[in-house]
């Protein structure tokens, strides 16, 4: 098999976990690394022993694929410059800070036939992944994403920072067009939305109601969600996910579930079980890295594509506009 070519464009915290996980993904070849800040890019290539380039155009020149890991102002410019030379793109979420951006590099991609991948990282979360047999179609959903507050991360709304990954997620799961958009939300300490509450509404009927935060006194990212037959907790700081739901009586085997007994009658009869899903062992960031690695080299579809990043990020550009027309009233 191939190997791919690959750079990082930025080299803060998490750039660094890009350059440090890129020399572990298979069929992969870190070319070099390229910051703004051409001291700190020395930095990182010092610690990680891999060739900093000074200019952005010679980083592109050796290069098939950039994973771009600047500030969410910079996505825009540093993808299209990606494009212009050809180049496959990972970039972290979100895609762009609005969504005329975003609406023009997803175009660009697809006139191009590159790939774009969008960092969305809680779909590679154990917790999730651990699901991957369970039929999910979940028709009401309640998140909590909880953080302390750390000024990394506050040039965007805390929607933009926190809230998009489980916006992300939700609209992976529900099969469904946006209805309506219902928020709340309020800035505490810092220029831009804290923390923020959202009612989404589907076409098909289900519903999510999502709060995120970064003033929290502890941390807590947890999604429930109910469907028919079926009630699902995950857990994605521990990576572990429950699941109960009702069961035929002649569809279950071995002694990975517990009942709870029966309900019904007669031929509707069916047992109340308790699973727990074995966690699975996963870098989430690793294995993204290595996923886009694989759709370049298998010329796959990326496995979060630059429209779902825009669909996460209109959802989001909602919850923010309602929040802001609340806050007129």
């Amino acid at each position: 098999m191939e190997t791919l070519k690959v750079g990082v464009i930025g080299t803060g915290h998490l750039g660094r976990l890009h350059i440090k996980l890129f020399q572990q993904v298979s069929n992969c070849s870190l070319v070099g690394i390229y910051d703004k800040d051409y001291e700190k890019a020395k930095s990182a290539g010092a610690e990680f022993k891999i060739p900093v380039y000074e200019n952005i155009d010679d980083l592109f020149a050796n290069v098939d694929a950039v994973s771009i890991v600047a500030s969410t102002s910079a996505h825009y410019d540093l993808v299209k410059l990606a494009f212009a030379s050809s180049k496959h793109v990972f970039v972290e979420k979100p895609i762009t800070s609005n969504i005329a951006e975003a609406e023009e590099l997803v175009k660009i991609a697809d006139e191009r036939k590159l790939n774009f991948q969008v960092g969305h990282i809680e779909r590679f979360n154990p917790a999730l992944v651990s699901l991957e047999k369970y039929n999910l179609n979940p028709m009401f959903v309640q998140t909590d994403r909880l953080a302390q507050f750390n000024p990394r991360g506050t040039d965007v709304a805390v929607v933009l920072d926190l809230m998009i990954h489980d916006i992300d997620i939700i609209l992976s799961l529900v099969k469904s067009e946006v209805k309506e958009v219902k928020a709340s939300g309020v800035a505490v300490v810092s220029d831009s939305i804290d923390i923020a509450n959202a009612r989404i509404e589907f076409e098909n009927g289900a519903v999510a109601n999502v709060t995120a935060s970064r003033i929290s006194q502890k941390k807590m990212r947890k999604m429930r969600m109910f469907q028919r037959d079926a009630y699902i907790t995950l857990d994605f700081i521990t990576g572990s996910s429950e699941v109960y739901r009702l069961a035929e009586p002649n569809s279950l085997s071995g002694n990975s579930y517990i009942s709870f007994g029966e309900i019904g009658v007669g031929d509707k009869k069916k047992i109340v079980v308790y699973e727990q899903p074995e966690q699975v062992e996963i870098n989430a960031l690793k294995h993204e890295l290595q996923l886009f690695v694989n759709s370049i080299i298998k010329k796959e579809v990326p496995a979060v594509t630059g429209a779902d990043g825009l669909r996460a990020l209109k959802v989001a550009e909602m919850i923010i506009n309602k929040i802001h027309e609340s806050a007129l009233k």
